[in-house]
């Protein structure tokens, strides 16, 4: 459980692997419904065997993922449930999925063991491919909403809360910073609907910041700074 926190943290949103094994692509996003293919990477000197594993998620504001057994109104199909990847090779994973309600989103889990077992501990390595399948319609502009924007001169961050208070998925795609002439950008985020989003993003410029600029697809949310000093 300990090993898959770190990995949701590390991977549902920014899609960086630092293992000898990967799964590409990290994040996909569809329409209505989705159809699409993940590729396993065996970097090692080993054979390894692959189990996949589609699973629910939600977010908490801070960023983390809870996962769960796939909810019942999801439908996953994978071409394979458990490969064997040669060193060096390259497995494809064919998908299709459906939702009797949308937005929808889920994660397809690839768990990667090595075949040549030793008496040591073996380690598993859990890496994942993310989809959201959005409804067709675009979600309304007054649905997220900016409900803290501040600037701590204590510990130079700006630190904002997001609310979406719409049935939709969306997905902030960036977040900017600007000072009068400086700005600094910090990674994007899903913000699920009903959801609540946390942010702290150290300002590392010697001017102060005045706003902040949340781009999703089709709009942007600015917000003017409220200097905190105390």
């Amino acid at each position: 459980m300990l090993l898959r926190k770190l990995l949701c943290s590390a991977l549902l949103l920014s899609g960086v692997c630092a293992f000898a094994q990967t799964v590409s692509p990290v994040i996909v996003e569809y329409k209505g419904k989705a159809a699409g293919r993940i590729a396993l990477t065996n970097n090692t000197l080993t054979p390894m065997a692959v189990v996949l594993e589609p699973q629910s998620f939600s977010i908490t504001p801070d960023g983390n993922g809870v996962y769960r057994a796939l909810d019942s109104d999801i439908h996953v199909q994978l071409s394979s449930m458990s490969v064997r990847i040669e060193p060096g090779q390259t497995y494809y994973v064919f998908y299709k999925a459906t939702a009797e309600k949308l937005p929808a989103w889920f994660t397809v889990y690839s768990i990667f063991s090595s075949l040549h077992h030793t008496g040591s501990l073996d380690v598993r390595i859990l890496l994942p491919h993310t989809v959201y399948i959005y409804p067709k319609k675009p979600l309304g502009k007054d649905e997220v909403t900016i409900t803290k924007a501040n600037w701590d001169t204590k510990s130079n961050k700006v630190i904002c809360d997001l609310e979406n208070k719409g049935p939709d998925l969306n997905r902030v795609q960036e977040v900017r910073i600007a000072s009068a002439s400086k700005s600094q950008t910090a990674a994007g985020f899903p913000l699920l609907p009903g959801g609540r989003r946390h942010i702290e993003v150290n300002w590392n410029e010697k001017e102060p910041p005045q706003t902040v600029v949340f781009q999703f697809e089709h709009s942007t949310l600015k917000q003017q700074l409220i200097v905190n000093d105390q």
